[in-house]
């Protein structure tokens, strides 16, 4: 299937050209399976060849960064706060979550807002999750759609220029961002794993 899925966005890059690019980009913050480390690499590959130049490729890719992102905040800032607050009041317990956990959290991503939202733009599969939590604490839309875009632009340069400088080789900027992304899901991981038995396994062994 991801075979497929990279065919299909290999001829929409290479037909669509600028629009394919933009559409594309806009689309993986809304639909991960959406490669970006296929998207913009190649991109930067058309550009090489000819077919479109560089700077028209890393717009195209920052407009469809911030159309996904902004779509992204807006769901969440619709669900918003307080709707947030009842979820997990009513099922936050089957999670180990209450409302002081969501306090702790909510004050710490306030404090830290700006830079999560800029390092975050910049890593594999975090890129599009930040929108979320930005949203939700309905993070001002200015000051989320400047960080984002530079954050955007940081990675879209990043990879596209990567992909100019490769030419007919640009799939291998994928080898090490897909290694990269394997240190992020480890991360995750581990903090899941991590919360669990602190919130979940360990309370139950100790009532036991």
């Amino acid at each position: 299937m991801l075979d497929g899925l990279v065919d299909w966005v290999t001829r929409i890059v290479e037909t669509v050209g600028y629009g394919g690019v933009a559409g594309l980009v806009a689309l993986e913050n809304l639909f991960p399976p959406i490669p970006s480390e296929v998207v913009l690499p190649l991109a930067g590959f058309v550009a090489g060849r000819g077919d479109a130049s560089l700077a028209g490729m890393v717009v195209a890719a920052t407009i469809g960064s911030m159309v996904g992102a902004i779509i992204l905040y807006g769901i969440a800032a619709g669900v918003g706060p307080v709707r947030l607050r009842r979820f997990v009041v009513r099922f936050g317990g089957w999670f180990g979550l209450d409302e002081e956990d969501l306090d702790k959290t909510e004050a710490w991503f306030d404090r830290r807002a700006t830079l999560a939202v800029l390092l975050c733009r910049c890593v594999p599969l975090m890129r599009s999750l930040v929108s979320i939590p930005a949203g939700f604490r309905r993070m001002p839309l200015g000051r989320f759609s400047i960080y984002t875009l530079l954050g955007s632009l940081v990675w879209n340069i990043a990879l596209i220029g990567a992909g100019f400088a490769l030419g007919d080789r640009w799939e291998k900027v994928e080898d090490p961002l897909e290694l990269f992304q394997k240190v992020v899901l480890a991360t995750i991981a581990i903090a899941l794993a991590w919360f669990v038995w602190r919130r979940m396994v360990r309370p139950r062994l100790r009532r036991g």
